[in-house]
Formats: structure tokens, sequence, C-alpha cells
């Protein structure tokens, strides 16, 4: 069965966790001791229901606040296909979760309270997923029960976020509205009788018509990051050497012509193995050895691509940034930008603009105290020290986007998509 990755994003207490602990109530995901365990704490906080927020808030912090902090992963599956469950946080000051959370999923189903309606973060939570290039969008309008099932506060929520999408997304994605009541299960597996006026389907059924990411990503040029370089060196392997990765996007079949970047060096495609096996074609996503009919310089960080579908060799880059570390983004300073498996110096030269999500809009100017602050998206300019070969983002996702990294710390600062 394939796999649909979903990521769920929402304001504070708009119910996400109670959403994906109810479709694992509802497609019997919960093994028997678990819901006895939920039962007995429902019961010590003096609830008088089942409590199923608490299957995913796994957290101490979490439970004890009734919040998400941290990326929570869920699996579970229906007869039709696999679903694994991004749980990213709501609150502002764990957008950076939000956005690593969401960026291999196909789909967001951002949350809103019925009661609330749009409000700041639920801006954030659409623009990331645009900025993401998530193609499927599903608003779930939660907590209908406490409005009374009201269509006309449902159309009203759906007329302001579509108002927004006109600004910020992309042509080809999709948005779907549905009304739910995930403390009761209302539109989520089986179709309400409290909203007789919705003539969409449930949250369930929406999901099982989606595609994949891997189908996405097999239609996208053909690219081949070199993890390692395989020299067994034994008797029966004497002169063997392959080229072992996970193919990016698109797909490599045996005799096609590939080039070695950055040595722009030409040969066919020989072989394709996975785990011993060989394989005709080597598709999106599989882990895969190449071997090559010419012995080139091909090492690691090097990447494969098809001749006629070279990337862009860049030595500047522009792209749209999402900030994650308490430390500033400053102007002069030198990070490690890795793309891929390849890792070169680069310097910020730039900070073109700022985007203020509250209000839809982006700063022409520089933020006025020079830097980029935890959380904040924004624009960029960088340098590096030798040749990347990346796509747009919107061209390519899987070869459109890079990390900077800390020298000092070592850590993961910032996320950036090429423009």
């Amino acid at each position: 069965m394939d796999i649909l990755r979903i990521a769920t994003a929402g304001s504070v207490d708009d119910g996400k966790s109670t959403l994906i602990g109810r479709l694992l109530y509802e497609t019997n995901s919960i093994t028997k001791d678990k819901i006895e365990a939920l039962e007995s704490a429902s019961k010590r906080k003096g609830l008088d229901f089942l409590d199923l927020s608490l299957l995913t808030d796994g957290l101490i912090a979490e439970r004890e606040q009734g919040i998400t902090i941290d990326v929570a992963h869920i699996y579970f599956s229906t007869p039709n296909r696999k679903y694994i469950i991004a749980d990213t946080p709501g609150h502002f000051e764990y957008t950076r979760n939000m956005v690593t959370g969401a960026s291999n999923t196909s789909v967001s189903i951002i949350l809103i309270d019925a009661r609330n309606g749009v409000v700041e973060q639920t801006k954030r939570h659409f623009y990331i997923s645009s900025m993401l290039r998530i193609k499927n969008i599903i608003v779930a309008v939660n907590k209908m029960d406490l409005v009374g099932y009201s269509q006309e506060r449902f159309e009203s929520i759906k007329s302001e976020l579509l108002a927004i999408a006109e600004q910020v997304s992309f042509e080809g994605q999709t948005l779907k509205f549905i009304p739910i009541s995930s403390l009761y299960g209302e539109n989520l597996v089986r179709k309400s009788t409290e909203t007789p006026w919705y003539e969409g389907e449930p949250l369930l059924e929406t999901l099982e018509h989606y595609g994949t990411q891997n189908a996405e990503l097999s239609t996208k040029q053909a690219r081949f990051p070199v993890q390692h370089v395989v020299r067994p060196k034994t008797e029966e392997f004497h002169d063997y050497r392959g080229y072992a990765g996970k193919i990016a996007s698109g797909s490599f079949y045996i005799g096609d012509l590939v080039e070695a970047l950055p040595s722009g060096q030409i040969s066919k495609i020989k072989t394709i193995e996975k785990f011993g096996v060989e394989l005709e074609v080597g598709k999106s996503k599989e882990s895969v050895v190449i071997t090559l009919e010419d012995n080139i310089d091909v090492s690691r960080g090097n990447m494969l691509v098809k001749v006629g579908e070279q990337p862009e060799s860049r030595k500047e880059i522009d792209a749209k940034i999402c900030w994650l570390d308490s430390q500033m983004l400053t102007v002069g300073k030198t990070y490690l930008l890795q793309h891929g498996i390849n890792r070169v110096k680069a310097k910020v030269t730039k900070i073109n603009s700022v985007i203020d999500i509250k209000n839809m809009s982006l700063s022409n100017t520089a933020p006025a105290d020079g830097g980029l602050k935890l959380n904040e998206i924004g624009w960029i300019s960088v340098k590096t020290a030798s040749p990347v070969f990346a796509d747009k983002y919107e061209d390519n996702p899987a070869n459109g986007s890079f990390i900077l990294i800390d020298e000092s710390s070592n850590g993961t600062v910032g996320v950036g998509f090429v423009e």
C-alpha cells in the first residue's frame, strides 16, 4: 500500500490532538490496553468522556498544559492505504517545528476553531503550507458543535480564508473546507446528520482520494545525490564501482545518458541495483546503487542528472527562509549551506525583505534591527564558496531546498527554499 503523509496545523486549542485521536479511534488503530489507559487518565482529569488528545500529546509538559510542543508522528491505516500524520504545534514560538514537520507531506489539514474563526496563526500556517508547495489543503472548521453547526458561521470562515488564498496560493493548489466536530466524530469518518447542508465528503474519505508525494516527484526532472561510493575491493567485485544514494526526484533507466556534477563528465547507466536485485528503472525516493559504463570522477556530495535535464549551477542564491535559531540571522555572517548531501560555505549578503504574516504583506526593506529573528520568514541573498546545483523550489521541491548550519554550534539555524 502507498503512504500518504499529512501535516496538521492550527492555533492553540483548535483541537488537532483530539482530531488525530478520533481518527485513530475510528479506524481501530488503538489497542485495548491504550483505550483502558486513556479511560483512567480521563477520569483522573475529572472528565466524563474519553480524552483522545492524550494519545498524541506525549510529553509530560504537553499533557500538563494541554498543548502540543514537539512534532509527533502518528501512524494509522485503512484497507486502502497507510497514513503518517505529523501533528505540528500551533503556538507561534514553535513555528519552526511546523515547518520541519510539514516539509515532506502531501496534504495539510489546517484546523480552525469555529468560535474564533481565522486568526493570525491560521494565516501563518496557510502561508507556510503554500511556501512548502503543499498542493492539497483541507480546512477543517472544528468545534462546530459549539456554534450549533451553523452553516452561516462556516460560510463566513470559508469566505475569509478564500480571500487570503487569493494572495498566497499557487496554481494547482486545491482547498477543501469541511465542517467537523472532532470531539464527537462528526464528518470525520462518516457524514454527519448535524450538517445536512454540507454536500462534500467526510475527512477520511477525502484523504483516501489524494495522490502521494512520491507520485508527484516522479514527474520531476531526475536528480540523484551521491551519498557513498561503493568499492568492495574483493575478489568477486575487484573492479566494482557503484554510487549509492536515494533518488530525489524523477526516474533513471538502464542506458540513460547521465552527467556527473560538478565535473560535467558524461557516461551511461550500466546497472541499477536495490538490495542486490537489478532493476530496469529506479524511481523517486528509492535507495539504489547505480553503476556506470565508464570510470568517471564521482564522489560523495556530487549529483547524477540526465543529459539535457541539468539544473542551474548557482553560486549566488535568492531564497525564502524560515529562521529557526534564537540568535538573529545577520548579513555578512558565514554559515554552512547543506543542499541534499552537498555542504558548502555560504555568506548571507542581503536580507531583501521580511514577511508580515498578519497583514499578508512584504516589507520592501531589510528589518530595522538588521536581522531575521526566530520564526520569522523572509527573502535573503546568499553567496556560496562553490557551486550548488539546485532547482527552483516551485519546479522541484526535492532539489530546491537547503538548510543553514551554524559552524560554531553545528545546529540547524535556517531552512531555505530556492527562488
